[in-house]
């Protein structure tokens, strides 16, 4: 029986008039002016604008892949680890076959194929996560919290618990380079990866039935939808984005290790949520996560400039910027649904 959609679904278009958006974008130049006017001579250097652009593109793509499962109804806990499971794996790849000495095609060869590792990795982690939810019916939030659990102790027994370092050079010369000298390949990475989900979202019968399923999984099985192989789909996408992740933070660092990140997976889903992703799912979309990434990122960004300022109060601040907005969302549902019953 040929899979059709009874009814339209609702979804944002990918250009289209976004109320949350909206209320983004005018965040993001409200914070703007506050670093610009907190620490002028800092914040607005091109040195800074760069460093910024490197560092969030790891953690953006984890955040759209978190996105995706929040969009189903469901949630991905493992994300970090699957990124750092594909990276190690890469890394030791890398190391084995391209070990220093080797010839400039060898090298780019190997560096290549690891590079397809992981990324087959990271969409076979994902496809595990999506069959636990799908066919065996283990709550996302558990069966992603257990797997988070089980790629962490894959790569821990791959790297013997210590960093792989010593990577091929012309990994991270081409991972940290700019193009035309002032773009950094990672942020073309993170843009593309962005774009590509967000037309998948907006432009596609995939995109209409996800939403359909975070909205209503009963209604999507009687419009003759395949559920459980949209659910398999949404996690594997979310952990090739995870692997993407997982070899720019390789690239940054030039190493690889079992536990790099670990505080991201709470920062993807509080950047999710502030992006306008429900948790209950159906709703959310791309260009909020990337608006809310922006606007953490200049947060993070700025209070590096307070050395009177420890580190340790970000997570506060991550925290209470998740819990507000929380009860934001939750009072806007309900004015919302008061609007509609009137």
């Amino acid at each position: 029986m040929p899979e059709t959609l009874s009814e339209p679904v609702r979804r944002p278009g990918f250009f289209g008039r976004d109320k949350n958006f909206t209320r983004l974008l005018a965040i993001f130049v409200l914070v703007f002016i506050g670093c610009a006017i907190l620490k002028p001579d800092l914040f607005l250097k091109a040195s800074n604008f760069q460093s910024m652009a490197k560092q969030f593109p790891e953690f953006g793509l984890l955040s759209i892949g978190v996105a995706l499962t929040m969009l189903t109804g469901g949630i991905d806990l493992s994300v970090v680890n699957i990124g750092n499971l594909a990276a190690v794996l890469a890394a030791r790849v890398m190391i084995s076959f391209a070990p220093k000495g080797s010839s400039p095609e060898q090298t780019l060869t190997v560096v290549v194929a690891a590079m397809v590792l992981a990324l087959f990795v990271g969409a076979l982690c994902g496809a595990v996560n999506g069959l636990l939810v799908s066919k065996i019916g283990i709550p996302a939030i558990l069966a992603t919290l257990g797997t988070q659990q089980l790629f962490m102790g894959l790569a821990i027994v791959v790297t013997s618990g210590r960093p792989i370092s010593g990577l091929p050079m012309i990994y991270a010369r081409y991972g940290n380079r700019n193009i035309f000298g002032a773009v950094p390949v990672v942020l073309a990475v993170f843009a593309v990866s962005a774009l590509i989900v967000g037309v998948l979202l907006s432009r596609t019968r995939f995109g209409a039935k996800l939403y359909m399923l975070g909205s209503n999984a009963t209604a999507a099985r009687f419009a003759g939808i395949n559920v459980d192989r949209l659910y398999v789909l949404a996690y594997m996408l979310s952990g090739l984005l995870a692997a993407v992740a997982g070899l720019i933070m390789m690239a940054r660092s030039n190493s690889a290790k079992a536990d790099y990140g670990i505080s991201y997976t709470m920062q993807s889903i509080l950047i999710a949520v502030l992006g306008g992703v429900s948790p209950n799912g159906g709703r959310g979309n791309v260009q909020g996560v990337v608006a809310a990434v922006l606007i953490l990122q200049l947060l993070s960004s700025v209070l590096n400039m307070f050395e009177n300022i420890s580190n340790f109060y970000r997570d506060i601040l991550w925290g209470i910027v998740m819990i507000g907005v929380l009860i934001i969302n939750y009072l806007i549902n309900v004015r919302d649904l008061r609007r509609q019953s009137q």
